[in-house]
């Protein structure tokens, strides 16, 4: 299972840890993914939605 919010498309991002002596390693982010239930297509299912998406409320809550 990907770590993309199924909403907006948001993924990893990857960059450098960069220590106080400039010494850099690899990292990464993970975005806020929660699960919500959603109705799309007229039925009730499962999301991984990111917080933001969660906060904007542009889709319909399953009860």
């Amino acid at each position: 299972m990907a770590r993309v919010c199924e909403m907006c498309g948001k993924g990893k991002q990857v960059g450098h840890n960069v220590s106080h002596a400039n010494n850099k390693s690899k990292r990464e982010w993970l975005p806020n993914l929660q699960t919500v239930r959603i109705i799309k297509d007229g039925e009730s299912r499962k999301a991984r939605l990111c917080t933001k998406c969660i906060k904007k409320g542009n889709f319909q809550k399953a009860v």
